[in-house]
């Protein structure tokens, strides 16, 4: 075979492309777990942000327990069954207008200027994976610190706020 001086420069041109490609290319290493590391701390983050305007349908979204959203009250027809299931041990359903009082209760609460998530470790012993987040809140010139946010894991990946420590922070704050 003989190599013309187009052919030459074609390859010499295809050569030099696929050399300056490949140093363009980028690796991403993809990690669930170092996603799931954050997810607890950016769900308080989202939590916080949502109860400062006292948007309790974000927050609707954000609180709730292994078995979901606390906003998601179902349908009519669902409810009466959860309802019946409740007699038996099983968790009832709540009105729309119970959880929009409730969360508008602990923005009230949670009202802040200014917040720092500072830490956050594993609860133990529990069935769903589920994370403490800590937060200095600040309140006017008071300031709640390592407030914990108990943040639990659905079986659909979520992650929801179970629990605050709400007595504290009437306590604490203001």
């Amino acid at each position: 075979m003989q190599w013309t001086p187009f052919g030459r420069a074609c390859a010499a041109v295809g050569l030099f492309a696929v050399t300056a490609l490949s140093g363009c290319t980028t690796t991403v290493y993809s990690s669930q777990a170092g996603a799931a590391a954050v997810a607890p701390q950016l769900t308080v983050e989202r939590f916080l942000e949502a109860s400062n305007v006292r948007d309790v349908d974000a927050m609707s979204r954000l609180f709730g327990t292994a078995d979901g959203a606390i906003g998601d009250t179902g349908s009519t027809f669902g409810c009466f069954f959860k309802k019946i299931g409740s007699l038996f041990g099983g968790t009832s359903c709540r009105s729309r207008a119970d959880v929009e009082v409730q969360l508008d209760a602990i923005a009230r609460i949670l009202r802040h200027n200014d917040y720092v998530v500072t830490g956050e470790e594993p609860v133990p012993g529990r069935s769903h994976p589920t994370r403490r987040v800590f937060v200095n809140l600040k309140q006017g010139s008071a300031e709640v610190r390592a407030l914990p946010f108990t943040v639990v894991r659905s079986d659909g990946g979520r992650w929801f706020i179970e629990q605050v420590d709400l007595e504290r922070v009437m306590r604490q704050g203001r």
